[in-house]
This record gives structure tokens, sequence and C-alpha cells, in this order.
């Protein structure tokens, strides 16, 4: 391919991706064109997710723009006329399976030349992964990033009947896109987007890039969905955001924030309210009393900390410090007694000593976590971090690793000590895969409980009392 042809594509910028301005959030109205009805009438699809909570929630809006369009769901990949991955690049292994499965997939490219095959989510948003598409993929049909979810309908009728190869990534900060369909993976618990972006820029996060700036959807819009929820009887929702707690605050017009936004969504009556991901330096005093006066927000906070050295926290850009981040988890407490707090933690980040690495473990003896999602530090393209030295032996980082993990593997299992021989509240999810009789579910503090029930139990609130309690998971009968 020459770099004629290459040029030709619409393909991302990590500067225009990092540029941050006042420029106005505008909000769209999803409508689907007439013409683009019944372009999948007899075709079959199939959308495989990777990462986070919010490619999950793209992924069910993907679904319901291509059902809209006439597409039903396949089975298997043979039977599918369209294969789209929606990615993620927080991590270089998660990377590195999605090459993987490209080179997989080309296999059912050959049979079936008329497959449609796509690249989407927050890989697509990354200058190397087009260029590596280009050069080295050439039976990858489409490609589009997190931005332009929406015009979905316009890349299947062109890569259909015009067999030309779509690859459109936009560089932008963003607007809000509201209307638009979902075909949702439960039927009783749902994502609820309240806001997209990040303008955090941690050194070591490729999000900020792939997701544009902070921009929040109107309150009403985010009412107006939860309520239908309720009516069509989903019993709990979780709201989605890179930083919820920055809800809000681009707001020109209105002072409401995340805490305003919990009070009243509380009031609408839906059973369960939950919400991911917070950043420590946002959470408010508003958002504490919300969760302490609301009926229906569970007790349980994931609020990532990273680490525990000063030092290191100022080497990643997060704009607080070990001191300060226990004074706020503290503060938490004090206001939701009771509440449960997870978190996320970087080993080996360049530069990182045994003494930064031991002020992280003497934080987390602190702060009596419940449970972490621990990783050893993944050098990501094009952030800060990528080029900081980093001279720290793997082994090593490894080795922190196994060490953390046996303290947090200890709070995992005193987290689930504190509900022994109590009577809680289950969401049953479904039976476990070993025994049909068994029912396994999540209590309001996001313990994974496992009793014996019938299926018809499956997607009710239901009370359990605990028998015993494992390091991961819960023991109980039905009361």
């Amino acid at each position: 391919m020459s770099k004629i042809d290459i040029e030709k594509y619409f393909k991302p910028n990590l500067q225009d991706a990092r540029k941050r301005n006042k420029t106005d959030v505008h909000e769209l109205q999803f409508e689907l064109q007439e013409k683009h009805q019944n372009i999948g009438y007899l075709k079959t699809y199939q959308i495989h997710t990777y990462g986070c909570q919010g490619n999950e929630a793209d992924s069910e809006i993907m679904a319901g723009i291509l059902e809209k369009m006439g597409f039903t769901k396949a089975e298997t990949e043979d039977e599918s006329d369209v294969i789209i991955l929606n990615t993620c690049a927080i991590r270089e292994n998660a990377e590195n399976r999605i090459w993987g499965e490209l080179g997989r997939l080309k296999a059912y490219k050959r049979r079936n030349p008329n497959l449609i095959l796509g690249l989407a989510g927050c890989m697509a948003q990354e200058e190397y992964v087009i260029e590596r598409v280009l050069k080295t993929y050439q039976h990858v049909d489409l490609v589009f990033g997190t931005h332009n979810i929406y015009k979905l309908p316009e890349y299947i009728e062109t890569s259909m009947f015009s067999k030309e190869r779509v690859i459109e990534v936009y560089s932008q900060e963003g607007d809000i896109v509201e209307n638009l369909p979902k075909v949702r993976n439960h039927t009783y618990k749902a994502w609820v987007n309240i806001m997209f972006g990040c303008d955090e820029f941690c050194t070591y996060c490729i999000v900020p890039y792939t997701r544009g700036k902070e921009r929040s959807r109107h309150k009403d819009e985010i009412f107006k969905e939860v309520i239908e929820l309720k009516e069509q009887g989903y019993k709990e929702i979780t709201l989605l955001g890179q930083n919820v707690n920055a809800y809000g605050k681009d707001f020109k017009d209105m002072d409401y924030t995340f805490g305003d936004l919990l009070s009243d969504l509380d009031q609408i009556g839906i059973e369960r309210i939950r919400f991911t991901t917070s950043h420590p330096h946002d959470l408010d005093l508003k958002t504490m009393h919300a969760m302490r006066d609301g009926k229906h927000i569970m007790p349980f906070f994931h609020l990532p900390v990273q680490s525990g050295s000063n030092r290191v926290l100022k080497k990643m850009n997060r704009h607080y410090t070990k001191e300060s981040y226990l004074d706020k988890l503290n503060e938490l407490k004090e206001n939701v007694p009771g509440i449960s707090v997870t978190t996320d933690i970087i080993v080996g980040f360049p530069g990182e000593t045994e003494e930064d690495f031991l002020e992280t473990m003497d934080l987390v003896e602190k702060a009596d976590f419940e449970g972490a999602y621990t990783f050893v530090f993944s050098k990501r393209e094009g952030t800060p971090a990528a080029s900081f030295e980093d001279l720290t032996p793997e082994d090593e980082k490894k080795d922190r690793l196994y060490r953390l993990n046996e303290v947090i593997n200890a709070g995992y299992l005193r987290g689930n000590q504190r509900f022994l021989n109590q009577t809680v509240s289950v969401l049953v999810d479904g039976v476990s895969k070993h025994d049909e009789n068994i029912l396994a579910g999540y209590t309001a503090h996001n313990k994974l409980v496992n009793f014996k029930g019938d299926k018809h139990l499956i997607g009710s609130i239901v009370s359990v009392k605990i028998t015993e309690a494992k390091t991961w998971f819960l023991l109980g009968e039905a009361v």
C-alpha cells in the first residue's frame, strides 16, 4: 500500500487528542436514516468486547444500531456477516490480545470475502494502531473510534455496497449523542453513561487521548433513561464515567454536580444505584452525604489510589498525597458507616523504589481495603510515562505484586468475614457454572454470594443468611 493510499484515511492525531479548550460541547440526536433501515435484513453480527464497563456500554449501543438496521445477533463467527472488535487500550496485554484476534479472524475473511471485519474502541484512537492496521491487517474493513459510534450505519453501508475500506477516527474533544438505541446485555442490571472523557492526564494513562475531554450528559436525559429502565423492571443501574466525581463541573448554566445527581436519582426509586469510576481529588462532601442519606445508593465505593508514595503520585500526576487520600477515605467512612471500599494499585511505576513500594503497603494496611485491582505498570505509547527511565527488573516488579496481593487478599477475606451470620440482600445474577441448583448474586456491598435456590429467583432481590466467608465469595442460605 502506497503512502498516498494511507493518507486518504481519517486517522487519529495524538497532538489533537491532547488539546483541551473552551469550545462548547454539542448535543446531537441520533436518527437512523430510512436508507439504512433494512440494510441488515437476513444478515447477522457479532460484537466482541474488551476492557471496561464503558466499552460494554458502547457495545450495547453498537448492537442497538445494528439491530435497528435489521441485523440479528449471530450464534457463531462462521454465521456472521459483520464482526466488530470493541477494544481496550489501557494495558499492553489487552492490545496484544486484539492483534492475535485480528490475525485469527483472517481465516473467516478468506472463507467469506463479504464478511465485514471492524475494529472499534480505544485502540482505534491510537495513531500507531491505525498505521499498523493499514500496513499489516489489510483484511480489516472498518475502523472507527469512540467519538463516532453513531455513524456506524454510514460505515456499514460503505463497506457493504462500495466495497471500500473505511478508516474514520476523530481526534476531537467530543460531543454528546442522545437517543442512541441499545441492546442491553442484562434484563435487570443496566449501564447508564452520565459523562464521557477525562481531563486528569495521569502520566501513565491513554484514556484522555482516546475518550476526549470531560463532558456531562444533561440531567434530564439521564433521568429519562433511568425512569424508562425502572418501568422496564430493571433492579440496578451503574452510572458510568471515566471520572464520575467530575460530573457537572463542565456545566455553564447551572450549579449541579455528582452529589446532586445521586440525590435526585435516588428519588426515582430504582432499587439499586452504583457508580464507577471515581477520582479521589474530586470526591466531595455532597457526594458522601448523598450516599449517606440515599435509600437506593449502594454502600460500595471504588476509589483508585494507584500508589502510596507521594513521590510516585506526583510523577503520576494524581493531584493528591498519601495523607490527603487517607483523610478523604476516612471522611467517606465516617459519613457512610459500614461502606466497602476497593481500589486500583500500580506497582513498578518507572522510578519506584523499594521504599516507595513500602509506602504503598503502609497505605493499604491503613486504608483497610476490601479488594483491589493490582497491576504491574504497562507502558502506553504516547503517554508521558512511556518515556520515563525505568530500571527496575521485571522479576522485582512481579515480586512486589505478589507481596501486595497477599495483603490485598487478606483484606478481601476480612471484608467478607464481617458479614458472617448476617442476613443480607442479594440481587441474583444467575446459576453457578458447576451446579444449576446454586444461585449467585451480589450484596449491596458488592460481595459475591452463592446459595441454593430455584432459578425463578434470578433477577430478584432475596434475603440470604451468610453461613461461611471465603476470600472471594460468601456462602449462604435463602431466608
